[in-house]
């Protein structure tokens, strides 16, 4: 039997204003029902962005804690903050959100053009925020946008050594434009190039969600989805909720033979800390 899918879900991100979706969660209490909502779907991991009261993308630690205990009070999902945040936030921001104690985080494994703006990940930057993961006992997801960042997370994990808990994980992060493309071809491209004994998931941005989905578990990997990726469902049919994108997901493991992972299973899978309450960790 196939390994059963850790479903992401990527509910915010930084680039979207609520005006234009007004079911993107960009409140505590919106992201807090999203994620419950996500969890009884099949989500088992939840890569989070937080906005500030005005609804503009912030990195801001006191907020990032507050979000990371409330979410962790209300679900059992893997909790995943974004270091990367929105393009112009600078190093330090990115660094800074480790203190707030999240199970997960994501670690980009390189600069990408990113539409018109450009993603900025240097090798020293890339390098500080490991590091610090290994220090604090966070396990990072190495997202990759492109082929030469498999060649860097290699180089990374070469010169520094396994990330706490000692499983890599990453995340194909396709169709940014800018970015590798998402289609099949690129999905068995990248994944072939990860380090041995590596699990991946794969997100198609925008018009690539579904093949880059179907490509990955056929290929043996997980899957992100959520309102951060994609605003349409189908041609003409914007997404309903995140629920939505998550129950699709679901659907399509369940079809493949790979049914969505339990919170249980993706803790397991990643080797995460248990900082739940009362966890003793």
């Amino acid at each position: 039997m196939a390994a059963p899918t850790l479903i992401t879900v990527a509910p915010t991100g930084a680039e979207t204003a609520k005006t234009d979706a007004p079911a993107l969660p960009v409140t505590l209490d919106e992201l807090v029902a999203t994620a419950k909502a996500c969890q009884a779907a099949g989500a088992g991991l939840i890569h989070v962005h937080i906005r500030d009261g005005e609804a503009a993308p912030t990195l801001d630690v006191a907020r990032l804690t507050d979000t990371v205990a409330a979410l962790r009070e209300g679900t059992d999902l893997v909790v995943q903050l974004s270091t990367g945040g929105a393009v112009t936030d600078p190093y330090e921001a990115r660094l800074a959100v480790l203190d707030a104690g999240p199970d997960s985080c994501s670690l980009t494994c390189g600069t990408v053009n990113f539409g018109s703006d450009v993603f900025l990940n240097p090798w020293d930057f890339m390098v500080e925020l490991y590091r610090k993961t290994q220090a604090l006992e966070i396990v990072p997801e190495f997202e990759l946008f492109d082929v030469g960042h498999v060649a860097a997370l290699n180089r990374l994990l070469e010169k520094e050594g396994l990330p706490y808990g000692g499983h890599v994980h990453c995340d194909l992060v396709l169709g940014v434009p800018g970015g590798a493309p998402g289609d099949t071809a690129t999905v068995v491209t990248m994944a072939r190039m990860l380090p041995e004994g590596a699990s991946w998931s794969a997100t198609g941005v925008g018009r690539s969600t579904l093949p880059v989905a179907l490509a990955a578990l056929s290929a043996g990997g997980h899957l992100r989805v959520g309102m951060e990726d994609t605003l349409t469902f189908a041609p003409g049919r914007p997404v309903r909720d995140n629920a939505e994108l998550v129950e699709r997901a679901a659907s399509l493991a369940t079809l493949a033979l790979r049914p969505p992972m339990t919170t249980d299973e993706a803790r397991t899978m990643l080797n995460v800390k248990d900082r739940r309450n009362g966890a003793g960790g």
